[in-house]
């Protein structure tokens, strides 16, 4: 992690308990003497003014305990006057408001613990940079992608609840195929068993061939076969025939979207530096590239085994005299780096060497997920010397020369 520059000239620190319409800042001065113990609103106006207060006392240096959403002002509005900012990691915070005396928590409380912190254990802190702007854009596409693909989950379960409900025989046709548009444009036109036998096979076969041109005549085969399994009608099925065919409609323009932000993030991913060194290393794409830039670049990281803890990926050793000895996986770390590692060492499986090193580590005992993290491990070292270094991927005959450089 990045230390804080020139920190042994800071004179006032400054602790911001961040809110959504205001935030609560107290302010130290090098002895501990208390400058400023106030709420101040969330608005450039009313925080510049308490910079600009503190200013005579000497070179400050504001700490935020979130520098992202609500706590994005403060850090720009400090930024753009040449404050120092910090960041005092939530974990971090939370154990060192353990010594402080008291349970209350209030805002005052929190915003002296985190200036106090600053004052007496710099190295607790993360310094924030001025945000690059293609990460910036990165963060809040990668965010809203996020969020369109819980809704995607949400959507395509409760049409499989619906389906399950009424049709437990036709559900296990469809189901699994409401990643494919004929399916989900078929059950907007047919929503219900009634309406697909009225419409007979070569009317769903027919509106299946224009999204499936392939597979439309063995999945309308399939569907028939699974109609003719039940002859009762279940209790709900008209009501069902309403909303199934808006839930798909819902789940089309879901897909839709998350298509349009992953073009908005390719055109990004693409236009930045590090894009061919990402991407060369296999089980890489975009979205994973596109991860790996907001949670990875602009951080420092000593070695590659503080990237590894960082991302949660370095095992968790446990030892009490000779009852105890094991290792287990960490379960802190940076959760989104984490998923994004664990899901490229998955795909990187058609890689050769990725899958030489996977199988190893079966043979070794090991289960899936286990051998999976193992090898996102070492593919962490991979990155992290590729990064240092900004050289390309490597076959392992020439990895070992890019990790010793």
């Amino acid at each position: 992690m990045h230390q804080i520059e020139h920190y042994e000239q800071v004179a006032v620190f400054i602790g911001l308990d961040v809110g959504k319409s205001e935030h609560h800042a107290v302010a130290l001065t090098r002895d501990g003497s208390k400058l400023y113990d106030k709420p101040l609103p969330n608005t450039e106006r009313g925080i510049t003014e308490v910079l600009d207060r503190l200013a005579k006392h000497g070179p400050a240096l504001v700490v935020v305990d979130q520098p992202a959403t609500i706590g994005a002002l403060p850090v720009a509005v400090a930024q753009a006057h040449g404050v120092l900012v910090g960041y005092l990691p939530g974990l971090t915070m939370r154990r060192v408001a353990d010594l402080h005396p008291g349970e209350a928590k209030t805002d005052a409380r929190d915003a002296f613990i985190i200036a106090e912190t600053a004052r007496t254990m710099p190295a607790t802190l993360r310094s924030i940079k001025v945000a690059d702007e293609q990460i910036a854009e990165l963060s809040m596409l990668c965010g809203f992608d996020d969020d369109l693909a819980a809704q995607i989950t949400q959507t395509s379960n409760r049409i499989r609840g619906l389906l399950t409900q009424i049709h437990p025989t036709l559900e296990r046709v469809l189901g699994p195929r409401l990643d494919h548009p004929a399916i989900l444009h078929l059950l907007q036109k047919y929503p219900s068993p009634a309406l697909l036998r009225r419409a007979g096979v070569k009317r769903v076969g027919n509106q299946l061939r224009k999204y499936a041109p392939r597979k439309w005549g063995a999945w309308a085969g399939e569907i028939f076969e699974a109609l003719d399994e039940q002859s009762v009608t279940v209790v709900g099925t008209d009501a069902a025939a309403l909303v199934l065919p808006r839930l798909a409609r819902q789940l089309i323009e879901l897909r839709q979207q998350r298509d349009d932000v992953a073009a908005e993030v390719e055109k990004i991913v693409e236009a930045h530096p590090l894009q061919p060194v990402l991407t060369s290393m296999p089980g890489v794409g975009v979205r994973t590239a596109a991860r790996l830039l907001t949670e990875v670049v602009g951080k420092a990281f000593p070695t590659a085994g503080h990237l590894a803890a960082y991302a949660g990926l370095a095992p968790v050793t446990r030892r009490s005299g000779t009852s105890i000895r094991s290792e287990s996986p960490s379960r802190r770390g940076n959760k989104v780096l984490k998923r994004a590692m664990f899901l490229s060492a998955f795909a990187a499986l058609r890689d050769p060497e990725s899958r030489a090193y996977y199988d190893r580590k079966i043979g070794q005992g090991k289960r899936h997920n286990q051998a999976l993290i193992a090898l996102a491990r070492r593919r962490c070292d991979v990155l992290y010397a590729m990064l240092r270094t900004g050289s390309l991927y490597q076959p392992k005959t020439q990895t070992d020369t890019v990790l010793a450089a």
